[in-house]
């Protein structure tokens, strides 16, 4: 039953976030926001209120682990699993601004939830200062998307059309696109939440471990669907984009709203703070050199990407279990992996140093 509960609650978060991307776009084209901007905010925002719910409900709940478990899982997830398979697909330019401005931020918050996260809780008032970080970011995104109004309005024109999207019946249907959404989101979290807790309980796993996996991938759909048919439609800017500024909003504004409604704020475990926080700022950092070279996310850095999601989701099942396997593994990843993978970054970061950077 409790697996059923797991799988209505993952129709309805996607069900739900779509209803509510469709209906949030338009009224931001509508209000006349950039198509790149809305890409940053509204895409990913909007694909991140799945996690937004169910870390809300689950620090209301005063189930932190599973809050935390699945911004982290989230953030990790997107990143290998969503831009590596993006990436597979064809491969992703990226924008000079993503690599100037958004991947800094992401790592920059990353460490700033790492350092509110050291006394074993994120707080009422860390929860406040995170969702303060949300808001001025969009703000800063808003400000400088009206200041490119020429290229705003041609975009909108091939993008929209023009005359449709002012009409009060198009206003009409975008409020019930974004209500509607808003209520499949809240009650597939719940039955998402329920259910992983019934599993967590009767399995003996860690509520961490649920929301570092099956949460974290569960309301991470959202994201994947929209990177991968982005990728495949050729809107390359909007399948990275997304990943990045889901990011953001889960760690600013899901973490801030988590903390500041959970009672005594979000617990977060040593576990976390020792390897899963310490995992979502490395590959957060990862982002900057393979950005960097070329301005491009090649098909073999997303099979890297691919490939280290699997290793980090072995860790953390092997250490759940407590398996004997446990420390061949780790020792394997220690003195082989991550030497490997530091040595193929920084040959990326001096490779992209010394080339020509190509205009985009």
């Amino acid at each position: 039953m409790s697996i059923l509960w797991i799988v209505a609650g993952l129709v309805l978060l996607v069900a739900g976030a779509e209803a509510l991307v469709r209906g949030a776009s338009k009224s931001a084209a509508a209000l006349g926001i950039s198509p790149l901007v809305i890409g940053l905010t509204v895409v990913a925002f909007g694909t991140s209120a799945p996690e937004m719910a169910v870390s809300v409900m689950s620090g209301y709940a005063g189930q932190g682990d599973i809050a935390l478990g699945n911004v982290v899982g989230s953030n990790i997830f997107n990143v290998l699993i969503i831009l590596g398979l993006s990436a597979v697909i064809t491969p992703l330019v990226v924008s000079h601004q993503l690599i100037r401005l958004d991947v800094p931020f992401m790592v920059a918050v990353s460490l700033v939830l790492f350092v509110f996260s050291l006394d074993g809780r994120v707080g009422r008032v860390e929860g406040g200062f995170l969702f303060t970080g949300i808001v001025l970011y969009t703000v800063f995104l808003i400000i400088k998307s009206r200041r490119e109004k020429m290229a705003r309005d041609d975009e909108f024109a091939s993008e929209y059309g023009s005359g449709s999207i002012n009409s009060p019946s198009a206003w009409s249907l975008n409020v019930v696109l974004i209500v509607s959404g808003l209520f499949l989101l809240v009650l597939g979290s719940r039955f998402l939440v329920d259910g992983a807790v019934a599993v967590a309980t009767y399995l003996g796993i860690s509520e961490l471990i649920i929301g570092l996996t099956v949460v974290a991938a569960g309301t991470s759909l959202p994201e994947l669907a929209t990177s991968a048919v982005a990728s495949i439609r050729g809107e390359r800017d909007i399948a990275v984009g997304n990943v990045v500024g889901s990011n953001i909003f889960n760690i600013l504004a899901v973490m801030g709203v988590a903390g500041m409604v959970s009672p005594g704020g979000i617990s977060v475990s040593k576990t976390a703070i020792a390897f899963d926080i310490p995992v979502m700022i490395g590959v957060a950092i990862a982002c900057l050199p393979i950005f960097f070279s070329g301005r491009r996310i090649n098909r073999w850095e997303g099979l890297l990407f691919l490939f280290y999601y699997g290793f980090y989701t072995i860790y953390i099942i092997l250490n759940a279990t407590r398996s004997d396997n446990l420390g061949t593994f780790a020792a394997a990843m220690t003195w082989f992996v991550l030497p490997l993978t530091f040595l193929t970054l920084l040959l990326i970061t001096l490779s992209a140093i010394r080339a020509p950077k190509p205009k985009i």
